[in-house]
């Protein structure tokens, strides 16, 4: 008899033959019955954009289907050329009609593609709604786009909580971010220019905020995390998503501030900050959390550091390259080393014991 393995468990959930609690309840069973944790193969972390090529099929068809309903109702990423009142109508008719889709692809179908496309088209059809409403009050463009995007956020949550679509998470946290710069801006504060955002030597506290949203959305990715430590629910799933949302956060602020100095020991900080997120990632078995966090460098490297900007990429790159070819190693030597701190025993498994290959 075969054993079951973590994709057997998944399939399982995916069925609705067990529900996600259960299928954690019956992993954490059958380690304590071995006796050791760390039997499980935890070496990936799990990720999944679709299953197939049919899942691209229904994708092409939903987003045409909604460019044409943008079209016959005259709704535009900004709102609606119909009114305030035909633009919130046309909002909530759209709403529902992704709904009763969902109902049948991600709760019926359980597709993964056509789920996070849902969860984006209603996340759009509800700041629509937020952009006809505030037309309705006259509010300003700050305002204006403040209200959309926490009406979005709202909906959002509702939306998750009707169908757990992960991908909704990342949506979800863009909200937010977006609220609480309006409602900054609405303070009086305003950037001069798209740097002052991000620059802790600015005037405002944009930076400030920014690191803030960060590390908050790495606090809720990290209960998602350890509230499933051997990622076979959703939960996991969505914490993918908020770290692959946190880290940037995070790292513009601190890397563009680095960057802007243009000293050796600026440079030096932000090598031995980059080190840091990557044991941080390590240490959490978050490879999203890093690849995010260090393409956000590539890409300010590219567009601040100029000449040096080679040298970034080539260091980064290779650093990638290393850490992927020997995560595993790395991570339970690091794990071996650390000294036991809270909820270390609730991150994913380090002491993997090598498994025999069949001849």
């Amino acid at each position: 008899m075969t054993g079951i393995s973590r994709d057997d468990l998944r399939a399982a959930v995916a069925s609705g033959t067990l529900s996600e609690a259960q299928a954690a309840s019956l992993v954490v069973l059958s380690e304590q019955r071995s006796g050791v944790r760390a039997h499980l193969d935890g070496r990936d972390e799990p990720f999944e954009l679709f299953k197939g090529f049919n899942e691209i099929f229904i994708v092409v068809g939903l987003v045409i289907l909604y460019m044409g309903f943008a079209g016959v109702t005259g709704m535009t990423i900004l709102g609606t050329t119909s009114g305030y009142i035909l633009g919130m109508v046309y909002a909530v008719l759209g709403m529902g009609a992704v709904i009763l889709l969902a109902r049948y692809f991600t709760l019926t179908r359980r597709m993964v593609a056509p789920s996070i496309a849902l969860s984006v088209m209603f996340g759009l059809l509800a700041g629509q709604f937020g952009m006809a409403f505030s037309a309705m009050l006259d509010l300003n463009t700050p305002q204006t786009l403040t209200c959309a995007a926490a009406i979005a956020c709202v909906a959002l949550s509702g939306y998750y909580a009707l169908f757990r679509v992960p991908f909704t998470v990342a949506l979800i946290a863009a909200a937010v971010y977006a609220t609480v710069f309006g409602i900054t801006t609405l303070g009086g504060s305003f950037p001069e220019t798209p740097r002052d955002i991000f620059l802790l030597s600015a005037d405002g506290p944009f930076a400030i905020v920014t690191m803030a949203l960060g590390l908050i959305g790495l606090i809720v990715a990290m209960s998602f995390d350890m509230s499933d430590p051997h990622r076979v629910t959703r939960r996991a799933a969505s914490g993918f998503w908020l770290h692959v949302i946190a880290a940037p956060a995070i790292v513009n602020t601190i890397a563009l501030t680095l960057f802007d100095a243009g000293t050796i020991p600026a440079q030096i900080m932000l090598a031995a900050f980059v080190a840091l997120m990557a044991v941080v990632a390590v240490v959490i078995d978050r490879r999203s959390f890093l690849v995010s966090g260090v393409g956000y460098v590539v890409a300010l490297a590219v567009a601040v550091a100029e000449g040096q900007a080679f040298f970034v990429i080539l260091t980064l790159g290779a650093g990638l390259v290393l850490l992927g070819a020997q995560w595993e190693l790395l991570r339970r030597a690091i794990m071996r080393a650390l000294p036991t701190f809270p909820g270390k025993t609730r991150l994913p498994p380090y002491d993997l014991l090598q498994k025999e290959t069949p001849a």
